[in-house]
């Protein structure tokens, strides 16, 4: 782990001192994430009502600029430029670098029919069995642990050879034991739960674009 990492880390820790019995959890979803965009997985997500929101915020620091401009690699550049000279440089200026992730929430039309047609809680399962391959990872967010449709995304990512997240409350539900690598937070007030919840993937979407963007540890936070 990077220096500027490991600062940022700490610095999540020391300002939310409850969130220090979740250090050694945080810190293996963040190996776990790393080894999957590395290799050229993405990262589903899904959630229900605040936990839904969460979804959209956290594919909104991974697949663009966050604390980093990400910008993209010369050779990248070079070939946008030799493919479209006239409009190159404004290609090239205008595209960060991103980590693949994609909300469950977001498709309205699908959710919706699947939901009236075959069945609610199995809704997130459907798009996990759709879009999810080997060395994908599936990030569940729970406040309970026990959302029916969260946990069904679950068990069929298993089927789909990919690693599962979960971010729970202190009693963990169903999920905890679903799930590979479970974060249970020390809350059991949903809102609290939210509130830590913000702070963990925070603090995981810095340090994944730390280790993935960061040419070296010279870095202002």
């Amino acid at each position: 782990m990077k220096n500027v990492t490991q600062r940022i880390l700490q610095q999540a820790m020391n300002d939310n001192p409850a969130l220090q019995e979740c250090e050694t959890a945080i810190v293996s979803v963040l190996e776990r994430l790393l080894v999957c965009f590395r290799q050229g997985g993405k990262l589903l997500i899904c959630g229900n009502g605040g936990s839904a929101s969460d979804c959209e915020h956290i594919v909104g620091e991974l697949m663009k600029g966050f604390i980093l401009p990400r910008q993209l690699p010369d050779s990248v550049k070079e070939k946008i430029t030799a493919a479209w000279p006239e409009q190159g440089d404004y290609l090239s200026n205008h595209l960060q670098g991103a980590l693949p992730a994609i909300s469950l929430v977001s498709h309205t039309s699908f959710s919706t029919a699947f939901i009236n047609d075959v069945a609610a809680d199995m809704v997130f399962a459907q798009q996990v069995y759709g879009y999810g391959k080997p060395g994908d990872m599936l990030l569940a967010l729970s406040t309970s642990g026990n959302a029916a449709n969260v946990a069904n995304a679950v068990r069929i990512a298993e089927i789909c050879s990919m690693e599962t997240i979960a971010i729970t409350g202190s009693k963990g539900g169903e999920l905890a034991h679903l799930a590979n690598y479970p974060i249970r937070l020390p809350a059991e007030k949903t809102y609290r739960i939210q509130e830590m919840t913000l702070v963990v993937y925070h603090c995981l979407c810095a340090m994944l674009e730390m280790e993935i963007f960061s040419p070296n540890d010279a870095v202002s936070l």
